[in-house]
């Protein structure tokens, strides 16, 4: 499978590790969790999820639906899981399915219907990278801090996006329209310093190439 330039294989040597009821298989830096229906893969930070839940939403896909609505619809998924402690990360992944971020009053409100404490709900939403306790912009913007693209001015690329962006790493601009992150490997090493923009693959980027990426993204939300 290939996610932007990475590839990932699993083999028969693979290690399962279980996790309540996600299902965890390492092969060097491929990992697979299994829970439900849902798939989750990365290869070094590339994420690929597969499902018959659908896409994660990002926030702002959200915006045509009111409040009410989306509490009563975590109401019902809740109430299907009620006392369910082993059933935590299909509650999770179906819950930011809906509201598309987990902020801690979800967290909470989860915790309580399936009879677990706050903080083994936060544990579990801080070790996934998939899940998300801020909004999500409409566009993600990752850079490549492994080795290669670090030495080759990685560094440098984050600070022109959080120069350009006015926001942090894991942060989200004031109208939701990116959010930054950092990875630890896109598989391109060859190529870098590497950046993506959702699906696409930048290589070979320098600070000033980066600020002008953008510009094509932006212009689709005119």
């Amino acid at each position: 499978m290939t996610t932007g330039d990475a590839r990932v294989m699993t083999t028969g040597d693979a290690r399962v590790m279980t996790t309540g009821d996600a299902r965890v298989m390492t092969t060097g830096d491929a990992r697979v969790m299994t829970t439900g229906d849902a798939r989750v893969m990365t290869a070094g930070d590339a994420r690929v999820r597969s499902a018959e839940m659908g896409e994660s939403k990002c926030c702002t896909c959200q915006s045509a639906r009111s409040e009410e609505e989306l509490g009563a619809e975590l109401d019902a998924i809740l109430a299907e899981h009620r006392g369910e402690k082993s059933s935590l990360i299909q509650v999770l992944h179906r819950a930011q399915q809906l509201l598309g971020y987990l902020p801690r009053e979800v967290q909470c409100r989860i915790a309580r219907a399936l009879g677990l404490t706050e903080a083994e709900v936060e544990g579990v939403v801080s070790f996934y990278h998939y899940f998300t306790r801020v909004p999500r912009g409409k566009h993600t913007v990752r850079v490549c801090l492994g080795t290669a693209c670090y030495v080759r001015g990685g560094r440098k690329i984050v600070e022109e996006m959080q120069e350009e962006l006015g926001i942090e790493v894991g942060g989200t601009t004031e109208d939701r329209d990116f959010s930054l992150d950092t990875v630890r490997c896109i598989g391109a090493c060859g190529l870098a310093p590497v950046m993506t923009v959702d699906e696409d693959v930048y290589r070979r980027v320098s600070p000033p190439k980066a600020g002008k990426l953008l510009t094509g993204y932006r212009s689709k939300e005119a």
